[in-house]
């Protein structure tokens, strides 16, 4: 595992140095592996009230872009441009355009740490963006995460794993990497976007970052891969998961939009249709029935996502994900459950904050929004420490007394920090949104991505 984590893992030349494997330094080098310590049978630490986690992935927004104004949190209302000047950040709707957001645009947007070429980005491939990225969520659209922050807890430090897109993200959320071999990693998207998987179609490839930086443009291998996911870390110790994810028809652009499809051991074994729950609507019946798995991934429909699409589409991502909360809330389960709301990449918006520090894998990434929400949080808390998706699946590891993959999960500070479960349990408190549950279980699916990049 030493060799493996100092070829995937080692900074760049501007970080301070990899300590041993059998420790680190804060912020700059990697912590001990976690524990391979034996727990229950089910693989649950004994005297933990969490029985269960939630993770909730939406789309394609900055921390600055939906979080600016939020009080006390690390926001901004102005940022640069390349020319250095300072320009206001513009208030507007939640529904967007699509920015462009992959390695380029990440480096481009990121210029040395001056966080000053946003600018520079496109729109929907080719077109200017000009100054659009620079612009924060108008919080009234989006009233729902407001109230969820100020009721729970807002972490302002998550980042992502890496520069990148949303296949990349999502590999990173099951993952924490997306690495190869010893001197390579994923970055961006597949070659072609009618399928993100082993669905793809023959002679599909992949893009690489090496470790040395290079950037190796469709010469990656086909996109189903055998790397190990927190999947192997959860069958091994017999604790229950699911998948939800929405329906899509076959060759259309982005599906199976389902991390697992790029997963060789899930989408050709039997957990394919035990483990991968469609559609996304299931888990609500599965609250109702008290069939809650220990450890869930929530991916939305593409209306309910929050990813730009256009300046007139339909965007119910913050009643979505309310809506879920309040099934877990209002069930038997709200003492029990852990539920962790983050958006996958910052989607080209602007973010203030530059990366934490550069490992040579693509990142870290820019800062996304996250939420933690349980009955074991300080209301109207916010947590300015350094996160990353390595985080959250550290939490996980440590729940569920399950090792460590040995990827970013274990250079990362655990997001278990978040929780008191000495405190009494707070009672829950239903988070009011325009659309209801029975909404989002009758509406049909709109069988679309939920992203392309």
């Amino acid at each position: 595992m030493c060799v493996r984590l100092f070829a995937f893992l080692g900074f760049l030349a501007t970080a301070s140095g990899l300590a041993a494997c059998s420790g680190a330094t804060p912020g700059s080098s990697l912590p001990q592996n976690g524990s391979s310590a034996s727990g229950r049978a089910n693989g649950q630490k004994a005297n933990n009230q969490i029985k269960h986690i939630v993770i909730m992935v939406q789309e394609n927004r900055s921390f600055d872009n939906l979080f600016a104004t939020f009080p006390g949190a690390d926001g901004a209302t102005s940022g640069m441009t390349h020319k250095g000047k300072i320009i206001p950040l513009r208030e507007r709707n939640l529904a967007a355009l699509d920015i462009n957001h992959n390695y380029k645009t990440y480096m481009q947007d990121y210029d040395n740490g001056k966080m000053d070429g946003f600018d520079l980005s496109g729109i929907g491939g080719n077109h200017p963006a000009g100054i659009y990225p620079y612009q924060y969520v108008n919080p009234a659209q989006i009233q729902p995460y407001w109230d969820l922050a100020t009721d729970y807890v807002l972490a302002d430090h998550m980042f992502q794993t890496q520069g990148s897109g949303s296949f990349t993200a999502h590999q990173d959320l099951i993952a924490g990497a997306t690495v190869v071999d010893p001197t390579d990693s994923i970055v961006d998207d597949p070659s072609s976007s009618w399928e993100w998987g082993c669905d793809a179609k023959p002679g599909t490839s992949t893009s690489l970052i090496t470790t040395s930086g290079q950037y190796l443009f469709d010469q990656g291998p086909f996109p189903c891969l055998t790397y190990s996911t927190i999947r192997d870390l959860l069958d091994a110790r017999s604790v229950s998961w699911k998948y939800y994810t929405p329906p899509h028809r076959g060759n259309t652009p982005g599906a199976l939009w389902n991390a697992f499809d790029a997963v060789a051991a899930v989408r050709y074994g039997s957990e394919w249709t035990t483990n991968i729950s469609i559609p996304e609507t299931n888990i609500f019946s599965d609250i109702t029935n008290g069939q809650l798995a220990a450890v869930s991934w929530v991916i939305p429909d593409q209306v309910n996502s929050d990813h730009p699409q256009s300046t007139h589409s339909e965007y119910d991502g913050p009643s979505w994900v309310a809506s879920v909360v309040n099934a877990i809330g209002t069930s038997g389960y709200w003492n029990s459950t852990a539920i962790i709301i983050l958006w996958d990449d910052w989607g080209g918006f602007y973010d203030h904050e530059p990366p934490a520090f550069f490992d040579n894998a693509g990142g870290l990434g820019f800062r996304v929004p996250m939420i933690a929400v349980a009955a074991y949080v300080k209301p109207g808390r916010i947590s300015h420490t350094q996160y990353e998706f390595g985080s959250v699946l550290k939490y996980v590891e440590q729940t569920f007394n399950l090792g460590s993959l040995g990827t970013t999960d274990a250079r990362a500070t655990s997001i278990g920090n978040l929780f008191n479960l000495a405190q009494p349990p707070l009672p829950f408190k239903p988070i009011p949104s325009m659309r209801s549950r029975n909404y989002f279980i009758h509406r049909m699916p709109s069988y679309s991505p939920v992203d392309t990049e």
